[in-house]
């Protein structure tokens, strides 16, 4: 192990380029890349619901713990009380891991093990199962009916469908990783709304955000109804590319405007410093929208920026966990997502759109907003997060309270606090209050 470590890191510390001749990447992108080429070569294609191997399993919590080791030695200093020998006190200034990291690296870690967990837990015996796709001609019918996924191995389930307490059993699942997967995507959307606008960004954009967005969508942001499913509604979303292509185009308008009220000081034709953060404001809820419309799109061309220009190490190695978390909670999404379908077919074989992951309506804007909020909340209370399919299985006394087991020995289960989210100036919950008004964000003036 200590051979391992010191090659690795002597890799990061040349920003991997071993030749030596100095043409390496920054260390806090290195680390970014180590983080994510280790998540892919370890997670893989999540294609079964099944208990990761123990191999790859260890391998996961040892190097994720050397590159997160690095944080240890990002400190700041705060005050602390001393007493002395004779008994006098004084305020001297210690040492101290970040703030940002002090509250986020263990609230993943935690996410980090609560993913595993779930996985774990489909390692007794289920009522689905997995065939090839050319196994024989009634395979290749379901490989028609998932012809979205061609390269995933066909869900099988009994031809009378799942028990009711497996069922249920599998929809408690999927709403637990759902709020793993709601955490990670606040966390990890704070951590790069910190992150600075990489000046090779801003030369790439057109001088004002009208031509970014177009005439109807522009007129649609700055009237003075305004309703983000209407303009949502103008786009065509059903394939990743559009999607990606309208997050660009948002984005490039925000910045812009920022930009000109830092360098002019107004915004326009005289166009005033409220309407301007409302029309902002706007733009950003927006995003917001999208976001958990498609929680598991490609990241937009700001994003990519941001991480390839940060140099802050902290920043980086919270950007890469969360981002590698918040992909494997949405691949576990979707795999039960296909069990439930698979299921849902043998009750109504009719029904042939996919329910992979849950679309938004336009009904659903306060659903997310509340939703959101609830599970920022859960993160700082003890709630729950895993059950067994044996919990599911006869009758049960009283509700199904959640909370986060740490360890569980012969006397009871102990509980385990998760720490708050932290940021620096406003959080991702700032955002979600004004989700869908028309309002200015009130913490961002």
């Amino acid at each position: 192990d200590m051979d391992m470590v010191k090659e690795k890191f002597s890799k990061l510390l040349l920003g991997e380029d071993m030749s030596g001749s100095g043409k390496g990447v920054s260390s806090a992108l290195a680390l970014s890349n180590a983080i994510t080429n280790l998540a892919a070569s370890v997670f893989g294609e999540q294609r079964r619901l099944q208990p990761m191997a123990p191999e790859p399993k260890a391998r996961w919590t040892k190097e994720i713990d050397w590159l997160l080791s690095v944080t240890d030695f990002i400190v700041e200093f705060v005050p602390s009380r001393q007493v002395a020998e004779d008994g006098s006190t004084m305020e001297v200034m210690i040492t101290q891991q970040r703030r940002d990291l002090l509250m986020n690296i263990p609230a993943l870690r935690k996410l980090d093990g609560m993913l595993l967990d779930y996985l774990d837990s489909f390692g007794d015996k289920q009522e689905f199962w997995y065939v090839k796709k050319n196994d024989n001609e009634s395979e290749k019918g379901d490989a028609a009916e998932q012809s979205d996924k061609w390269w995933l191995p066909t869900v099988k389930v009994p031809p009378e469908g799942l028990s009711d307490s497996t069922r249920r059993w599998l929809q408690h699942q999927k709403e637990l990783v759902n709020q793993v997967l709601k955490a990670t995507m606040a966390i990890n959307a704070n951590v790069l709304m910190e992150m600075d606008v990489p000046e090779a960004y801003m030369e790439t954009l057109p001088k004002n955000g009208k031509s970014t967005l177009g005439d109807s969508m522009y007129k649609l942001i700055t009237d003075d109804y305004f309703n983000p499913e209407e303009l949502i509604a103008t786009v065509d979303l059903s394939n990743e590319y559009n999607i990606v292509d309208l997050k660009n185009r948002i984005e490039a308008s925000v910045v812009i405007w920022q930009k000109k009220m830092q360098r002019d000081g107004k915004w326009g034709h005289g166009v005033s410093h409220e309407k301007r953060g409302r029309f902002e404001g706007r733009a950003e809820n927006v995003l917001l929208l999208l976001k958990h419309r498609f929680p598991g799109i490609s990241q937009s061309a700001l994003d990519i920026s941001k991480i390839q220009y940060n140099r802050d190490v902290g920043s980086a190695i919270l950007e890469s966990y969360s981002r590698t978390l918040e992909s494997l909670a949405y691949t576990v999404m979707s795999r039960i997502e296909d069990v439930l379908h698979a299921d849902s077919l043998t009750q109504d074989p009719k029904q042939g759109d996919s329910l992979r992951m849950p679309i938004l309506t336009s009904d659903d804007t306060d659903t997310v907003v509340q939703d959101a909020k609830d599970e920022m909340g859960r993160l700082g209370r003890m709630e729950p997060v895993n059950s067994t399919l044996f919990d599911y299985v006869g009758p049960r006394d009283g509700t199904i309270e959640t909370m986060i087991l740490e360890s569980q020995d012969p006397q009871g289960k102990k509980l385990s606090k998760v720490s708050k989210i932290g940021t620096k100036r406003y959080s991702y919950l700032d955002k979600l209050e004004n989700l869908g008004g028309a309002r200015s964000p009130i913490s961002r003036h």
